[in-house]
């Protein structure tokens, strides 16, 4: 008898619940809702895929025309640049355009392009600096009126770069700065844009906790700035750079108010001269372009050699050296 009960508790002993009672698990029917919106998703992902794809192309495409044109203009001859269609290569002349873009007026041009690298990378630097010391400044310390501050500064945004050229230009005018490299030094030393990257970077990447234990070991304030705030707002610093840089290199309106000694002038200011004396003088059509080709490198040569640093995020709140 205890053998026919074990014979008929053994089969139910090996069903699993809800199963057959054979022990084995039987499939559970998939839900056709599930792939309907499963298959719906993949569907608008990769629709909006391709919509971001093509507008990237477009965007490409708008940027990088101009320079395709820029390269082929500037391997014709003055002839040519009018007489073959834009993308259409002709006889190659780079090399006589560029030996005639270095004798003309004495290699004017080239003085030009030292003085756009002193404008950019020194104005860029010191930029950066007064920057980073206000931005952290503001970020680290409480002090009263440091509110009213912030608005200022997040306020001078919204003020065009055009709208005070001209009393810039009288001040320096007053100061006897005008026609000189501080007059276009001093005036980029104000950049409400990097101060407010600078500040939201201190904020972020600065922990309270770090500078009280450096004041407790006895660090001042000078070497906390230097040997903590500076390294770990290193991304931001560099993104301050490269706007810094790229915003001086093109800088066109206060040079050409600030400036008369030729010798003093920018590419900007220069190659547009050149544009608008091509009227009169053929020759210069050609040498323009070149011109403008040349003026391109050092832009992209900066953004190649910093675009490594130019990470987001990589030390915001890092408290590592």
């Amino acid at each position: 008898m205890a053998s026919d009960t074990l014979t008929r508790i053994a089969p139910l002993a090996g069903a699993a619940p809800g199963g057959s009672g054979t022990g084995e698990d039987e499939p559970r029917p998939r839900r056709r809702g599930g792939d309907v919106n499963r298959i719906a998703g993949d569907r608008v992902s990769r629709g909006w895929m391709i919509a971001v794809t093509v507008a990237m192309i477009v965007a490409t495409a708008y940027f990088l025309i101009p320079v395709l044109w820029l390269v082929v203009a500037s391997t014709k001859s003055t002839g040519d640049l009018f007489s073959t269609p834009g993308f259409a290569f002709a006889d190659f002349h780079l090399w006589d355009n560029l030996v005639a873009l270095s004798t003309y007026d004495g290699g004017i041009f080239w003085r030009w392009g030292l003085n756009s690298v002193i404008y950019s990378v020194f104005g860029s630097v010191l930029t950066t600096l007064v920057s980073a010391v206000t931005g952290y400044a503001l970020a680290v310390y409480r002090f009263r009126g440091r509110k009213v501050l912030i608005a200022i500064v997040l306020g001078s945004m919204l003020i065009p770069g055009t709208v005070i050229a001209q009393p810039t230009y009288v001040l320096l005018v007053g100061l006897g700065l005008n026609n000189t490299y501080a007059g276009l030094l001093l005036p980029a030393l104000v950049y409400p844009f990097g101060v407010l990257l600078c500040y939201i970077y201190a904020q972020s990447s600065v922990p309270t906790e770090l500078i009280e234990a450096a004041r407790l070991d006895g660090a001042g304030e000078v070497r906390i700035f230097v040997s903590m705030g500076l390294r770990l707002m290193g991304t931001g610093l560099v993104t301050v750079l490269l706007f810094a840089f790229l915003g001086s290199w093109n800088s066109y309106l206060l040079p050409l108010l600030v400036l008369t000694d030729q010798e003093l002038m920018p590419l900007t200011v220069g190659l547009t001269g050149w544009s608008q004396s091509s009227i009169t003088i053929p020759g210069l059509q050609i040498l323009t372009v070149v011109g403008s080709l040349v003026s391109i490198i050092p832009i992209a040569v900066v953004f190649l050699s910093l675009q490594r640093f130019w990470k987001s995020g990589v030390t915001a709140g890092g408290v590592r050296f």
